[in-house]
């Protein structure tokens, strides 16, 4: 890129960036990066306007390390409605709940944004009222209760403990501690007997989660028994099922054997559902929202609930749902981050893996980059010394992405350390393919080239299914060989053979993984070889750094705003004539 267009950017967001600063919006927000085959990443607003896109060098609060993201790709900023997004240049445009945005938007919570035109590049709005605001809504709660005729202190004093029960809620407190405080108050303002929160297990079935007594004990949630009856109503009316007095209910509930044995008189069942995510799934056109859980209070007194009753545990039941749903973000926040941790070990015992900081030999030159799609990949290379003189060079590919693949590598990486003390590479790759083979439960293959390069410029390779090496000599590019190969782990059958080359001084081998030739623009063109040769040969004339630099740009410019779909590796070897050794202690 020229200077004078980095001048131009860089400047352009500086005074993007030099705004006077603009109060938040009475909310606090976040985005939750939901881009498929990449863990979900949650980061908060914390400052306005707050600029997206590819790199943090070009001024972007929110930096995503995507070929789909564009360097300038969206903006959000404050207004005196909320939070506003623009689109500041993203390739294919911005979409919010699957509408373009042209002009600007506000956003609202659970809002989806597409990136470009992939729907699988989403982010997805988060905004939750301040404490203020909250105080606000909690304050319209207490309302409900004015205007009733006999309104007592008893009723004001039954109403401040919902509003306590439902501050709580947005506590630091243990979620358990906070169900716990909150039935207790429900049963307070309800005269109930006990109260339960439930949730779905794993197969959709209601479970008792926290059980409180009337004298604020806990009870063992194994031993209750609601009444199954009455759940199922709510769950099937989507609504809040109210009963005064059990006696009076239909036939199946007045027989229910949990009503019967526990000699209930009344009970309520409120589920509980998402509100913010049914209204953002109708608007996408989506399934409703999801059941999250069960309030349900039960008494052996008949007409326990009172009308206000009913309307604030109604309220109560929202404020329930909310929290429901927010700590489920918040295990899966939780879990994602674990795995996150557990990621980014993986993927710094597989960097110490590839070699770093390649060291030239005295016949030949070396430099190499591994660039995973996923936090760990498949891809792996690695140039090594043997004892006779010869140094091992070697490129492999296993397939499929991911943690899998990277297992494999790793073993893949012990296997061949043999070599190093004398193996023949012919019989590694035949052991290899028979391990494999006996254990197809792995379901993976791999390609690969190995080489022996030796001081006269003598190069023996084996080759296993991987894409031939590419050869730049006095400014023509050509491939060391053009038959196939099966790959190792495929056939348990198959053979590998040994192969001759005579490399000159100044020769070049690009060695490289189909992640290269395989890269996809947004319209799922393929890079190809062709491509590739042609950035090889435009650079014949420059050090393998520049080579390689120049490889990588071609390739990020064909890309532009795809998502890189597998790992990408080079591997560039340059033979040179060696210097004896008298002469370089004379040097």
């Amino acid at each position: 890129m020229p200077a004078q267009k980095v001048a131009a950017i860089s400047g352009r967001n500086a005074s993007d960036r030099m705004q006077a600063p603009i109060a938040m919006p009475g909310a606090s927000a976040h985005i939750e990066v939901a881009f498929s085959q990449r863990p979900r990443q949650v980061v908060p607003i914390s400052e306005l306007p707050f600029f997206i896109g590819r790199g943090s060098e070009n001024g972007n609060h929110l930096a995503l390390d995507d070929l789909r993201v564009s360097r300038r790709c969206l903006v959000i900023s404050a207004v005196p409605e909320g939070f506003r997004i623009e689109d500041r240049g993203q390739a294919g445009g911005i979409f919010v709940n699957r509408r373009q945005v042209t002009e600007g938007k506000i956003l609202r919570d659970g809002d989806h944004i597409r990136v470009g035109g992939d729907d699988q590049c989403q982010l997805v709005f988060r905004s939750l009222p301040h404490p203020q605001q909250r105080d606000d809504g909690l304050a319209r709660l207490s309302s409900l209760g004015s205007g009733r005729p006999g309104d007592s202190h008893h009723e004001l004093n039954r109403l401040s403990l919902l509003l306590e029960a439902t501050s709580l809620l947005h506590s630091e407190l243990p979620l358990e501690s906070i169900f716990a405080t909150m039935l207790d108050h429900a049963i307070s303002i309800t005269r109930a007997d006990r109260g339960m929160l439930l949730e779905p297990d794993a197969c959709g079935a209601l479970q008792v989660k926290v059980a409180r007594s009337r004298e604020n004990r806990h009870l063992e949630p194994e031993a209750m028994d609601p009444s199954r009856t009455l759940l199922g109503q709510a769950i099937e009316q989507r609504a809040a099922v109210i009963n005064e007095d059990l006696a009076l209910a239909d036939l199946n509930v007045q027989t229910a054997h949990s009503v019967v044995a526990q000699f209930l008189r009344s009970a309520v069942v409120i589920p509980l559902y998402n509100v913010s995510r049914a209204g953002a799934a109708a608007a996408q056109g989506l399934a409703r929202a999801e059941l999250l859980g069960a309030l349900y209070l039960d008494s052996k007194l008949a007409s326990a609930f009172s009308t206000l009753d009913r309307q604030i545990l109604d309220a109560l039941g929202a404020q329930a749902a909310s929290i429901l749903d927010n700590t489920r973000l918040m295990q899966h926040e939780r879990e994602r981050q674990r795995l996150e941790q557990e990621l980014s070990i993986a993927r710094q015992i597989q960097q110490a893996l590839v070699p770093q900081g390649l060291q030239d030999y005295p016949h030949l030159a070396i430099t190499g980059i591994h660039h995973p799609c996923h936090e760990v990949g498949g891809d792996y290379f690695d140039v090594f010394p043997l004892p006779d003189g010869r140094a091992a060079v070697l490129i492999a590919d296993v397939a499929g992405k991911g943690l899998g693949a990277a297992l494999l590598t790793t073993m893949l990486q012990g296997a061949l350390s043999g070599l190093t003390f004398g193996g023949e590479p012919v019989k590694v790759f035949e052991h290899l393919n028979r391990f494999l083979c006996n254990r197809a439960v792995v379901g993976r293959y791999v390609t690969m080239f190995f080489g022996l390069l030796a001081p006269d410029g003598t190069l023996e390779f084996v080759r296993a299914g991987h894409p031939s090496p590419l050869l730049l000599r006095r400014g023509s590019v050509s491939e060391l060989y053009d038959e196939g190969s099966f790959p190792i782990g495929l056939l348990e059958e198959a053979s590998f053979t040994a192969a001759r080359v005579q490399l000159e001084p100044g020769d070049t081998l690009l060695l490289f993984t189909d992640g290269v030739t395989e890269a996809e623009d947004i319209d799922r063109n393929l890079f190809e070889g062709t491509r590739l040769t042609e950035a090889l040969a435009q650079h014949s004339d420059c050090s393998l750094d520049a080579i390689q630099a120049g490889i990588l740009g071609a390739v990020e410019k064909f890309t532009e705003g795809a998502e890189q779909s597998d790992d990408i590796t080079l591997l560039l070897v340059r033979y040179r004539t060696p210097v004896p050794a008298d002469r370089s202690q004379s040097l």
